[in-house]
């Protein structure tokens, strides 16, 4: 069934091929410890060609919003998103602009979820502009869908930002506690 097809799929994307650079293994996961109703891991998968990686463990990290949401210019928060990590939303400018920005703003790292919504399953790949700048800070993509639901999920609780764990290691997670959000097909 379909279990079989995804499985052939990851088969022949690592098997056969490797020219595609993508390799399958290249997620990273967060948690969202709060706000309670969103409370998941959730995937992520890192710039291609530009950013830092993370060194460090942040048990508990601030995952701010950006204001405005694409963040391809000067921040409205921005003295909240020092020493945290930036939620921006694709659009507008490159991926690597917005991760300077948040760079410039002292984030830590930047999330950059699809501005389709609706997308709750295809990864695009983040790769470096035609500008030859560079970016020392993690960036990652996030499912347009889970972008969305997180976002939402402050708005309801009129919250100024979500508090996470990152890079959250899923391989010692037993399987039945691995809280992946339910709009997450697996």
């Amino acid at each position: 069934g379909a279990a079989m097809l995804l499985w052939l799929w990851l088969w022949l994307c690592v098997c056969c091929c490797p020219a595609r650079g993508l390799r399958i293994h290249e997620y990273l996961y967060f948690q969202v410890l709060s706000p309670g109703d969103i409370r998941y891991i959730f995937t992520a998968t890192p710039a291609k060609d530009f950013g830092g990686v993370f060194n460090t463990r942040y048990d508990q990290i601030h995952l701010v919003p950006a204001d405005p949401p694409e963040a391809c210019g000067e921040l409205n928060n921005g003295v909240f998103i020092q020493d945290q990590i930036a939620l921006v939303e694709r659009g507008g400018c490159s991926f690597l602009s917005k991760t300077r920005v948040i760079q410039e703003h002292g984030g830590r790292a930047v999330i950059i979820a699809d501005n389709a919504y609706d997308n709750d399953s295809f990864y695009i790949e983040m790769i470096q502009d035609s500008s030859r700048r560079t970016a020392d800070i993690p960036a990652l993509f996030l499912l347009g869908r889970d972008g969305y639901m997180i976002r939402r999920s402050l708005e309801q609780h009129g919250l100024p930002w979500a508090i996470i764990s990152i890079p959250v290691n899923v391989t010692s997670i037993p399987t039945y506690e691995m809280m992946q959000p339910p709009w997450t097909f697996w």
